[in-house]
């Protein structure tokens, strides 16, 4: 039998659909009655980005001349606006987080969303022997912060401090070898690749530990990122299931790899020093008129052959791109298929043509960019390739042969975290999206899938 739906996810239901309502009717009104100042405005947007490119991708006397064309194209795109415009962008954005909000708690805490994760997971025992390595400087200091030390001893954990110098793979693997049946990683995702790696070559549960920077590993395991303590209780009261890895070469990653621009960019040795005067120094040498294609080759859905891509990004599992909420994280784990996203600019007018398409909801018209999965993935180039690995600056040796690894790491979670990423909770102004919150609201099961 279907448990009831609580009046707070039915409520968070209803103001969802009201905020849905509105915006659908504001912007139907907005696009009838100003439509003409709209086309201006596409315009002026056109023009920016084209010059802001230019900015971005030259030097000298181009890059001078058009520094003022691009603040011409922002000015008279913002004068175009007016006043009233402006404040009906912030109302929009206002309505729209209220219902980007309303609508992820309702699909959050909606039975059927909860059981599509937990049907694959299975209560655990707790650790006989649990083992945290701490990363004490990853985060800014998370670690010290949340005394995370004194914590895990508190739960009867072993924990091993990473020091400069140290190897952390040969940290974990001892760890494992002297008899940890849970390992668990206090840091960033870097980290949390590498001990995955050895807990999935001794099949021995992984507890992840959101003590790094960005913690996006953690986000779509569905853990609360600013709740660092409470992961801990993942070693003695928590949830396992196994979830994909995926390989690029001899290298495991727990998110994604990055080929092309990026990758390139935090290869060099003053990123860390000055992101933004790096990426300025750059860009122009990667992307400028002269400048060499980057050689990357590779199969596309249709067969067909993508070369000179700026950007190649493969992930563990795809990730969400369009939807309200969930953008840039994976709504599942255990898919068992990559992610794959490419994407190449010829100049400043496709740059021009991707931006105004995006800005009106089009983006998937703008040939230069392609998104699918599959199981395996394979790149091509004739000389070595620049690699951002889960945030880690590699160079391999070509051919990059990606492959998920299905469900290759046992994972686990304290049981009073969701385990529900935003991606798997994301809602977008649909059809479909709007049966489902009025499903909610009106406390009624799913319908059941159609039978063969």
């Amino acid at each position: 039998m279907q448990p009831a739906t609580s009046v707070r996810t039915r409520v968070a239901a209803l103001v969802a659909l009201a905020a849905m309502t509105c915006l659908v009717v504001g912007l139907a009104f907005v696009a009838f009655a100003f439509f003409g100042d709209i086309v201006v405005g596409l315009i002026w947007l056109l023009v920016f980005a084209c010059f802001g490119w230019l900015v971005l991708t030259r030097r000298g006397l181009v890059r001078v001349l058009a520094v003022p064309a691009a603040l011409l194209g922002l000015a008279a795109l913002l004068l175009q606006l007016g006043l009233g415009g402006l404040l009906f962008l912030s109302l929009l954005f206002g309505v729209l987080t209220v219902f980007g909000t309303a609508a992820r708690y309702a699909v959050r805490h909606d039975h059927p969303t909860l059981h599509s994760v937990t049907r694959s997971a299975s209560c655990a025992p707790a650790a006989r022997t649990g083992v945290l390595i701490i990363n004490p400087k990853s985060g800014g200091g998370k670690a010290q912060r949340f005394n995370l030390l004194e914590e895990a001893r508190r739960r009867n954990l072993q924990t091993v401090l990473l020091e400069p110098g140290d190897d952390l793979r040969e940290l974990a693997t001892r760890a494992v070898v002297a008899g940890a049946d849970v390992i668990g990683m206090a840091g960033g995702d870097g980290s949390q690749a590498i001990v995955a790696t050895v807990a999935m070559q001794h099949d021995v549960a992984h507890v992840c530990i959101p003590a790094g920077t960005r913690n996006h590993f953690a986000l779509d395991l569905g853990l609360d990122r600013d709740d660092v303590v409470g992961a801990l209780d993942a070693f003695t009261d928590g949830v396992e299931r196994r979830i994909d890895l995926a390989r690029v070469n001899e290298h495991v990653f727990v998110n994604n790899a990055s080929l092309g621009v990026y990758a390139r960019v935090v290869q060099s040795k003053c990123y860390r020093e000055g992101k933004l005067r790096t990426w300025k120094r750059m860009l122009p040498e990667m992307l400028g008129r002269g400048a060499v294609p980057i050689d990357l080759q590779f199969e596309t859905p249709g067969a067909k052959t993508w070369c000179h891509a700026a950007l190649v990004v493969v992930s563990n599992n795809p990730y969400q791109l369009p939807r309200l909420g969930g953008a840039g994280t994976r709504r599942r784990l255990d898919s068992g298929r990559l992610g794959i996203m490419a994407g190449r600019i010829k100049g400043a007018g496709s740059v021009a043509k991707m931006v105004t398409l995006g800005s009106i909801g089009q983006h998937r018209r703008f040939g230069g960019v392609l998104e699918w999965s599959l199981p395996e993935f394979e790149v091509r180039s004739r000389e070595c390739v620049a690699v951002g690995l889960d945030g880690e600056a590699l160079v391999l040796t070509p051919p990059l042969h990606f492959a998920s690894l299905p469900g290759a790491l046992r994972v686990r979670v304290s049981q009073h975290s969701t385990g529900v990423s935003p991606a798997g909770a994301a809602v977008s102004i649909t059809r479909r999206d709007f049966a489902r919150l009025v499903r909610i609201a009106a406390n009624r099961p799913p319908k059941a899938p159609t039978p063969a």
